[in-house]
């Protein structure tokens, strides 16, 4: 069994996955709009272009997305999706990559469990940990 986190946005779905693509050195293997799709006929001609589901994967991991219908988006909140990584210097990288224009609750910095350690919400609303444990 495995966890895959499943975002929703605010009509920005497309623009955050290949920023995640890129930072995150993964593949979006679906970018499925309403257009492509029988849902066309169900949404606004302003709404057709926007995703009804995406799938990134990276490494071992798989991040799914959609953009939320139009008055039904949520903020993102209770969760963070949570990266790990053994490289201090890949945290950082990271941290700094997908906090640009967002909010840092938590400067990347040592903690008594770890190298590196951090939290934010990117520009696009998504909450984010960064993560570089100590070596046991």
């Amino acid at each position: 069994m495995k966890v895959n986190p499943y975002l929703t946005f605010d009509g920005d779905c497309e623009e955050a996955f290949k920023v995640y693509e890129k930072v995150l050195g993964g593949k979006i293997i679906a970018m499925m709009t309403h257009r492509d799709t029988p849902a066309e006929a169900h949404v606004s001609a302003e709404w057709r272009d926007k995703i009804l589901h995406a799938r990134l994967v990276f490494g071992d991991n798989v991040l799914m997305a959609s953009d939320a219908p139009p008055g039904r988006q949520e903020k993102m909140q209770g969760f963070s999706v949570s990266l790990v990584t053994q490289d201090p210097a890949e945290a950082e990288r990271v941290f700094n990559a997908l906090s640009e224009g967002g909010t840092v609750t938590m400067p990347l910095a040592e903690t008594f469990w770890a190298v590196k350690f951090g939290m934010f919400r990117d520009r696009f609303g998504t909450p984010w940990m960064v993560n570089c444990e100590k070596a046991r």
